[in-house]
């Protein structure tokens, strides 16, 4: 895979890519030690004291800070076209921000356009990373489309191309909306040819109705999306989707969970044994809705995103809970940014408002400050939720996401202590605004190396747009599909071993005697009494029964059996 790598032709770069970390805390997701490092090759070699390593190597001394593997970001959207637009962060300047934020890998989403051919669209965004991204990257492919030819090009991109995760949207309705039964079958089909499905979840048809209500009232603001999209819609679609994906034995994934009760469906689902993760995004962690409601339309609209970041100030800190515990596994930062002049394509209707909202660059800082600073998290589960995790889903453990011999070098010195205030003036995305604008945040990288080759030092950048590599994510992970493979081979339903049923059978043709008639439930004791027809209630608002003799006068009970009861009485 060392494509861009020159050989011995290129005596100087070789010779460049020979590091030696001296003196840091190796942390991994599941254990901390003291060693020094080698790498070579875009690789690591050896790790250990006293290691014995060639001349002619760079050192770094890390001073016991901390050297974590380089994070995963599960969810981007560079150079993402939109109605004739697109985004303002391309895959050099979305990279670079990545990189930048101590993020070494990014998984993009293809979003073919309906009714246009799946690998077409991936060919389009290969050819976009291939020429510009600075680091490696994977590729998620959404789904807009349902019909054979798209379960074509499906197979043919997990067995060939290397991708393995769909993204199915439950919103959206009449452009990229698909139907329960769709999703069904999606699931089914995906499930089993190893990959694993990702789901937009929103209640789709609600929303519609909602949007046009909230228009009709005279509102056009941005407050106008999140009172739109209530966050019983974003919970509902997750329950349903954990529904479908539980009956067709598919692993589920669910991309920005933005609420607390969407996150709760996901904790008691896995509680439950289902296979299913959910992916809070940098904006849900670090902020949160109150924003709609500025005076500032600009500002407001900066924060539209879809599902809507929660109105209630509480969610970010009670997310970082579910994140700190296990419940939630990953986390993406769904960079997805439009310029202000591109976001007031809505000025006079929210729903006209581009979605998205940065987060690639401060995703890991926002964890270690929310997280891990405030005792919830510690360092190894903050190694597992920006990195490990994701690359064990995604299938690309442990070349990713672990500091270990034979992993890619991608790693990061981290200081824990560092302090820095997020500004649009300072942050390397294209867009002149930032949702987390003037947040101080504790934690982040000092030095980051990606594929072996220091990007960022002194904090300086050094990236060369192009030279990331295209990581091919195969099927049936182990970390996923493990448990799926045991539960089919449980849940083959038979049937139940019987004779024949030699009796009589209605004959649905002719009325019978026995058919209940329209006088039948105003006066059940008309009915033919030797037969009693089992499938007809014998419950009537009456009191009577199908099979009563002449009808009884009713009788006032004073005092009932046990005497009187006190939960009715007041006294």
């Amino acid at each position: 895979m060392m494509s861009g790598y020159q050989g011995k032709k290129n005596i100087p770069r070789i010779t460049s890519d020979r590091l030696l970390i001296k003196g840091g805390r190796i942390v991994n997701d599941d254990q901390s030690f003291y060693a020094d490092l080698y790498m070579e090759d875009g690789l690591i070699k050896q790790i250990g004291d006293n290691l014995i390593v060639p001349g002619g190597v760079k050192i770094i001394e890390a001073n016991g800070m901390m050297l974590i593997p380089g994070g995963i970001d599960v969810h981007t959207h560079f150079q993402m076209p939109y109605k004739g637009t697109t985004t303002v962060d391309d895959f050099v300047q979305g990279t670079k921000a990545a990189l930048a934020g101590g993020t070494t890998m990014i998984i993009d989403h293809v979003i073919p356009e309906p009714e246009s051919s799946i690998i077409a669209a991936y060919e389009k965004w290969r050819e976009w990373a291939d020429s510009k991204s600075c680091c490696d990257y994977a590729l998620h492919v959404d789904i807009t489309d349902w019909n054979e030819g798209v379960k074509e090009e499906i197979q043919t991109l997990i067995k060939d191309k290397g991708v393995n995760s769909f993204l199915v949207y439950m919103a959206y309705k009449d452009l990229y909306q698909m139907s329960n039964a769709e999703l069904y079958d999606i699931c089914k089909y995906v499930g089993d040819l190893g990959a694993i499905i990702q789901v937009h979840a929103e209640n789709g048809d609600i929303i519609a109705q909602e949007q046009k209500h909230v228009l009709e009232m005279g509102i056009t603001g941005p407050e106008g999306h999140v009172l739109s999209r209530p966050e019983e819609l974003e919970a509902e679609a997750v329950f349903r989707a954990i529904t479908i994906a539980g009956q067709t034995n598919c692993p589920l994934y669910v991309t920005k969970v933005m609420s607390k009760t969407a996150a709760d469906i996901i904790a008691q689902a896995k509680k439950k044994g289902n296979v299913v993760f959910g992916e809070p995004i940098s904006a849900s962690l670090g902020t949160d809705g109150t924003h709609y409601w500025s005076k500032n339309w600009a500002k407001a609209a900066a924060f539209v995103t879809s599902p809507p970041l929660s109105p209630d100030p509480t969610t970010p800190d009670y997310l970082i809970s579910l994140l700190s515990s296990g419940d939630l596994q990953t986390v993406g930062s769904a960079h997805c940014t439009f310029s202000t002049a591109q976001k007031a394509i809505g000025k006079d209707d929210f729903t006209q408002i581009p979605e998205g909202t940065n987060g690639v660059e401060e995703r890991m800082s926002i964890i270690w400050d929310k997280a891990v600073a405030t005792g919830k998290m510690d360092e190894n589960m903050f190694v597992a939720v920006t990195s490990t995790n994701a690359a064990k889903i995604f299938n690309v453990y442990p070349r990713k996401g672990r500091v270990a011999v034979g992993s890619d070098a991608d790693l990061i010195i981290w200081d824990p202590d560092a302090m820095r205030t997020v500004s649009a003036k300072t942050h390397q995305s294209a867009a002149e605004y930032n949702i987390f604008e003037g947040t101080d945040l504790c934690g982040a990288p000092v030095v980051v190396i990606s594929m072996g080759k220091i990007v960022l030092e002194d904090g300086n950048l050094h990236v060369t747009p192009g030279n990331g590599r295209f990581v091919s994510c195969k099927p049936f992970s182990d970390y996923v599909h493990k448990r799926i493979k045991a539960r089919k081979q449980l849940a083959q339903v038979r049937g139940v071993p019987r004779g024949m049923y030699d009796g009589p059978v209605y004959d649905l043709g002719t009325p019978k005697a026995g058919t209940p008639s329209a006088s039948a439930k105003t006066s059940p004791s008309k009915q033919p009494q030797p037969v009693r027809n089992l499938h007809q209630s014998g419950f009537s608002l009456s009191g009577a029964q199908v099979d009563d003799g002449p009808r009884r006068s009713g009788h006032r009970i004073v005092a009932p059996p046990g005497g009187r009861s006190n939960i009715t009485s007041l006294s």
